[in-house]
């Protein structure tokens, strides 16, 4: 049973990311409806097929590193919102979700080959399960978590051990895991729609619009729900 400590955290989390979780739906359906009734958008989709197609998990590194890490940052510390060393918090960054991406990839890779590249309901259920009850909530996002906890209190590694106690996990990760899940799983669902080499582009595209959302709209920024995979 959740206790009153990590529902308040929860509430929280939903409260600060309500609008631009709205938005991120809307915005992600949008995407995916003029790719599939608008030529124009589908083929600018289409180029970035290509060179998804071209260059592999390199792309992915690049344009997950690009929109999901340095751009919301550079937006965050043009606001104000950033404090402490600035590269060290940039190569941090740029190199966590660089492997995100090529890990994201593979994640859509191996759906992909194991439950098909059709955009029936079954299979978009199959895959939104798989990628948020079992890569999300047990391996992305404590992951993350711990990257941006090690970040916030300076890249020092001396004494972490004693803050990754039970508290944090069940009330800092679980809260990131629970709002995930109310925020990102429909626009996961329109993810799985599009086909294989546009997936990593479209996910790169709501990330980045997400994050500048949360960044814009929140002082401070709320992690929890920015960290969709």
């Amino acid at each position: 049973m959740l206790n009153r400590s990590l529902i308040h955290d929860i509430q929280q989390a939903l409260r600060s990311n309500l609008i631009p979780g709205i938005l991120l739906q809307l915005f992600a359906l949008m995407l995916a409806l003029s790719y599939f009734h608008w030529p124009a958008a589908q083929l600018a989709f289409d180029q970035l097929a290509s060179l998804k197609a071209q260059y592999q998990w390199r792309f992915s590194a690049v344009a997950t590193a690009l929109f999901g890490g340095l751009i919301p940052f550079a937006i965050a510390y043009w606001s104000g919102q950033v404090s402490g060393r600035i590269w060290p918090q940039i190569l941090c960054l740029g190199l966590l979700w660089a492997y995100k991406g090529v890990e994201v990839d593979l994640v859509y890779q191996w759906q992909a080959r194991v439950f098909g590249e059709g955009a029936d309901w079954q299979t978009v259920a199959t895959k939104v399960a798989v990628d948020q009850f079992i890569y999300a909530a047990l391996w992305s996002i404590p992951g993350i978590a711990l990257v941006y906890h090690w970040k916030d209190r300076g890249f020092v590694f001396r004494g972490m051990g004693r803050e990754l106690n039970r508290r944090f996990w069940q009330q800092k990760v679980l809260s990131m895991v629970l709002t995930n899940w109310l925020i990102w799983i429909p626009a996961v669902a329109i993810v799985y729609t599009m086909p294989l080499n546009l997936q990593i582009p479209l996910f790169n595209i709501v990330l980045c619009f997400f994050s500048l959302l949360v960044t814009m709209l929140s002082k401070p920024p709320v992690k929890a729900a920015s960290l969709a995979n």
